[in-house]
């Protein structure tokens, strides 16, 4: 049996940003057609690249002709899985959480084909518990496990204090997730088949003061 081709993490990282030109696109009457120039171009990388990284997928355009923006608009949807519910537990209720929360939950109330659905939210502040986020209660963190396993939720937001993430990536880990966006300042250690994205945005926001005029 031969092994399953192993796609880089550059190439899944850039599907996003094609889908994300081709959204914008399908909104754009009379477009129907797309070259990988333009969507090159609209999406910051070489016409070259976009060929090779859709490569890994199949044939989706024609040579001379280009790419179906509706074709290849679901099909990507449907390579990264997002022609369908995706459900997401948040963890973490202070202003990041919230602010994450009604974000995810109002595009996924108003947009019929945006299908990232945070179904439950998570906190350990007593204050906190039982208060609606744009209709979702907040549970207690003690809750989790069995809820997470319950909803068959596979990925999760994590937006703690650095010193609770990891017992809390344990307990999703535990739960069945496997997959974690972290906005924890700290590296999580997690089995090989669980993903992690880590979004520190104090250290970015640090980068770019580098680059401020004295």
């Amino acid at each position: 049996m031969p092994r399953p081709i192993k796609i880089s993490e550059a190439v899944v990282r850039r599907l996003p940003l094609y889908l994300r030109v081709l959204d914008d696109v399908a909104q754009t009457r009379g477009i129907k057609l797309l070259s990988s120039q333009e969507l090159g171009e609209r999406a910051g990388v070489t016409p070259a690249l976009v060929r090779k990284d859709l490569a890994w997928f199949g044939e989706f355009g024609k040579q001379g002709v280009g790419y179906d923006v509706h074709y290849l608009r679901n099909e990507l949807r449907r390579i990264l899985h997002l022609d369908r519910e995706v459900r997401i537990a948040l963890v973490g209720m202070g202003n990041l959480g919230v602010a994450l929360a009604r974000y995810h939950r109002r595009r996924y109330l108003n947009e019929p084909d945006f299908h990232l659905h945070i179904v439950a939210m998570f906190d350990s502040d007593p204050r906190k518990i039982g208060v609606l986020v744009e209709g979702v209660p907040v549970l207690p963190v003690a809750e989790l496990p069995g809820l997470v396993e319950r909803l068959n939720i596979k990925l999760a937001i994590i937006a703690v204090p650095a010193e609770a993430a990891q017992g809390v990536a344990d307990q999703l880990v535990g739960a069945g997730v496997k997959g974690i966006l972290n906005f924890a300042p700290m590296k999580l250690k997690v089995p090989e088949d669980v993903h992690v994205v880590t979004a520190d945005l104090s250290a970015e926001l640090q980068c770019l003061a580098f680059y401020l005029q004295p």
